[in-house]
């Protein structure tokens, strides 16, 4: 093992724990916006999976580059749909028009 591995493994780790300490303090009532943000920056990763992708070289390497698209794409997609779903909750419900009364003699 070559020693930048182990210190890309070693801040891989370290990202992952801090990470989920972080997450884990968030209440609840904040989680789904915090998520929803945090899903839809994911378009960064589009832009490395592009750049990443130039670079490319043998099958096993376009099939990791479809696999990275693919979830960063889906976590893109699934953050705005959150984003969406949870700014209905905000807006204001069409208020139903009231029935006409009917007029005497009328029929309808």
């Amino acid at each position: 093992m070559t020693q930048g591995f182990i210190g890309n493994l070693t801040i891989f780790v370290l990202a992952l724990l801090v990470g989920f300490e972080v997450i884990s303090k968030v209440p609840a009532t904040l989680h789904t916006p915090l998520m929803s943000g945090a899903n839809s920056i994911h378009g960064v990763v589009l832009v490395g999976v592009v750049i990443l992708s130039s670079f490319v070289d043998g099958p096993f390497g376009y099939v990791l580059t479809f696999v990275a698209a693919a979830f960063g794409a889906a976590n893109v997609v699934g953050g705005y749909a959150v984003t969406d779903r949870m700014l209905q909750m905000f807006r204001r419900r069409p208020v139903p028009a009231a029935p006409a009364k009917a007029v005497e003699g009328e029929t309808a």
